[in-house]
């Protein structure tokens, strides 16, 4: 299993590098547009006020390969549901989608259906 991130480096510090330490698992970043090397996907989102883009390694997830992704904040569900597309794009098999906070009134949720998730705190 390979848990992905989101966006920020501290999701790697709080989330992933802990989840994957204890499963024996790797971690797959997923990184705004122009911060990481080789080749990448592209996968665009919209926001309140334009769009932006998130990046993967081309080689970074395997057909198959069982993927958390761990982030730290679920509002829109805009960010999260474009690293799900980045995800499938590759061929990786999403087991659940884990948050530490969720804006519940921006109601993410309804723009991720199909998936186990998870926040810890709620607001």
């Amino acid at each position: 299993m390979l848990p992905a991130t989101g966006t920020g480096t501290s999701t790697w510090s709080w989330g992933s590098r802990p989840a994957a330490s204890c499963w024996g698992a790797g971690i797959v970043p997923i990184r705004k547009a122009g911060k990481l090397p080789y080749r990448t996907l592209k996968a665009t989102y919209q926001l309140e006020y334009g769009t932006d883009q998130l990046e993967v390694h081309q080689d970074a997830i395997q057909a198959g390969d069982r993927v958390l992704i761990i982030d730290d904040l679920l509002a829109t569900g805009g960010t999260v549901g474009a690293v799900i597309t980045l995800v499938e794009q590759l061929k990786g098999q999403i087991i659940g989608l884990a948050f530490l906070v969720e804006l519940t009134f921006l109601e993410g949720r309804k723009k991720i259906p199909g998936f186990e998730t998870y926040s810890l705190i709620q607001f």
